[in-house]
């Protein structure tokens, strides 16, 4: 009688091929991650372009600018009911194809963008609107808007740039803040509360200051609790302010919020290491009350932001703060190239 010899692995052969496979996993996943967030970064890229497109397709109709939060309706409406008023997402909606909707909201009573009804809220709940979201974000997608009222709101990536507290450029002096309860607010920039700037205002030149940049990620607490904060929470993305002196004037009795907008104070990324339930009053940086909130993402290593001249760039971690100041700024006459 014959025996054939069966072919096949050996025990040790087959560790061999184990290993090599886990090897090759290992080394294709973090090429796969960085194909994913490039692709997520050029996508976040084009909607600050698109929202771009938008701000200045509004700014052909009106000759302005959109404020980057409003009390009231002009010069939209008729109506200059003081309450809590729209935001530049909400007044460009027409212009990034989204009239529909644009036409679905009112904005002429007092506090349309924030009541016990949440009317216009109701008319956004689920509701998802790819361009306002950075796909590299983590945040959740909705969520409750504040007051309850049924409605899941958008949580938005982007924010308009107000401009930069005083101190962070050397030698110069900002005298357009306020603080107060939700720490500085400021006038400085283009996209402030009641802003009304057209594009010829811009006087350090519309390649050298800042439109819009990300708020997209979490923020952790010195116990690493991570904090949904950024200028849509918890309040949803239409809210705007409930004044439009600019600043806001909270030491006259104003409140000086400024959902959809934000005052440069820290630098980029700066995410960690803040109080547990946040320092509203005077670090700005906390729920609700954030007009300092810093510039954050999902990217690795920096943020996008689009500039005045329609121009997206990613400012990467380690830029200066002065340099940050000086691009949240239209008229401090201390250019820097924003492509170093």
């Amino acid at each position: 009688m014959s025996f054939r010899s069966r072919s096949g692995f050996t025990l040790i052969e087959l560790l061999v091929v184990i290993a090599i496979i886990a090897i090759l996993i290992a080394l294709l996943v973090p090429a796969v991650q960085k194909i994913r967030e490039a692709a997520a970064r050029s996508q976040c890229g084009n909607n600050l372009k698109q929202l771009g497109v938008g701000l200045h397709s509004f700014h052909d109709v009106y000759k302005v600018l959109p404020p980057g939060c409003t009390s009231n309706v002009y010069p939209w409406g008729t109506v200059t009911t003081q309450g809590w008023g729209p935001t530049w997402r909400a007044l460009i909606l027409s212009f990034i194809e989204q009239d529909q909707l644009f036409k679905q909201l009112k904005f002429n009573s007092t506090n349309a963008c924030w009541d016990g009804t949440q009317t216009n809220n109701q008319a956004i709940s689920n509701m998802i609107i790819p361009v306002f979201r950075c796909p590299s974000s983590p945040l959740p997608r909705n969520i409750p808007a504040n007051p309850p009222s049924g409605s899941n709101v958008m949580t938005v990536s982007y924010v308009g740039i107000g401009g930069a507290i005083n101190g962070i450029i050397p030698g110069y002096t900002e005298n357009r803040c306020n603080g107060g309860g939700g720490g500085q607010a400021c006038g400085s920039g283009v996209l402030f509360p009641g802003s009304a700037l057209s594009l010829v205002n811009i006087t350090d030149g519309t390649s050298n200051v800042m439109l819009l940049s990300e708020q997209s990620d979490w923020i952790y607490d010195t116990n690493n609790g991570r904090n949904h904060w950024d200028s849509s929470t918890p309040h949803g993305w239409l809210i705007g302010a409930n004044t439009n002196s600019s600043p806001p004037n909270y030491q006259s009795g104003g409140d000086n919020r400024t959902f959809a907008c934000t005052s440069l104070r820290y630098l980029l990324n700066q995410k960690n290491g803040w109080p547990v339930g946040g320092n509203c009053n005077p670090q700005g940086v906390c729920q609700n009350y954030g007009n300092n909130i810093p510039l954050n993402s999902g990217h690795p290593g920096g943020v996008q932001s689009l500039f005045a001249d329609g121009v997206v760039r990613f400012l990467s971690d380690d830029t200066p703060l002065d340099v940050l100041g000086r691009f949240a700024t239209r008229d401090d006459k201390q250019n820097v190239n924003p492509n170093q």
